[in-house]
């Protein structure tokens, strides 16, 4: 599945290649181009911020690391990406 935001940049030959090569088992959702609300990785994008808003770090490498850690913590807690996604009132039916 694929939660395409429409932004001018995704719209690229390659991302259609890509879509058109792959329709059998890809099943595309088309946001609006402007839709953070609609957009589940907001959620997501929110909770490793607050994580890491108060972090004084000393270079790149130490960022890149605390949203790794954070990122592998919500890994493994799927009703907290579940909550991000029904926090966009979007519907998933298979």
């Amino acid at each position: 599945m694929l939660v395409w935001d429409n932004v001018r940049l995704h719209l690229t030959a390659g991302m259609r290649e890509f879509i058109a090569a792959n329709a059998e088992w890809l099943t595309v959702f088309q946001l609006p181009t402007y839709a953070p609300d609609l957009n589940p990785q907001e959620g997501i994008r929110s909770l490793v911020k607050r994580d890491i808003g108060h972090l004084a770090a000393a270079d790149l490498g130490q960022i890149t690391r605390a949203v790794k850690r954070k990122l592998k913590m919500l890994q493994y807690r799927s009703e907290v990406i579940d909550g991000c996604l029904a926090g966009t009132g979007l519907v998933f039916e298979a």
